[in-house]
């Protein structure tokens, strides 16, 4: 995953792929930790293209956080050519979020 720190940097790297995960979480947040390492197992294995990042609102990208509107945790978007497609807040499953990608991804790839 990447790291983004700036408003600058997720604004980048959405207009230069085509398709993004994106999960706001924190160091603090024992969820946000557990599903970070499934999330980017999911991506690798099924959605190669897929490039994911992770935005850390606890600590160094909280101004990043709170511009996006994000103020629970965790939050995982999902970016195909720079518009948001999907979001799950707080509560939600590994199967939700790989249901989301399957149709858009196949299609864009």
């Amino acid at each position: 995953m990447i790291n983004i720190c700036s408003e600058e940097a997720l604004s980048e790297l959405l207009e230069a792929n085509p398709s993004v995960l994106v999960l706001f979480g924190g160091p603090h947040c024992g969820v946000c930790q557990a599903i970070k390492p499934q999330l980017e197992k999911l991506a690798n294995d099924e959605f190669p293209k897929l490039v994911t990042a992770y935005i850390d609102c606890q600590e160094a990208a909280t101004p990043v956080c709170a511009a996006r509107g994000i103020f629970s945790l965790p939050v995982v978007q999902l970016w195909f050519d720079g518009q948001r497609f999907a979001e799950f807040v707080r509560v939600f499953s590994m199967g939700e979020v790989r249901s989301a990608l399957e149709r858009p991804y196949q299609l864009m790839m």
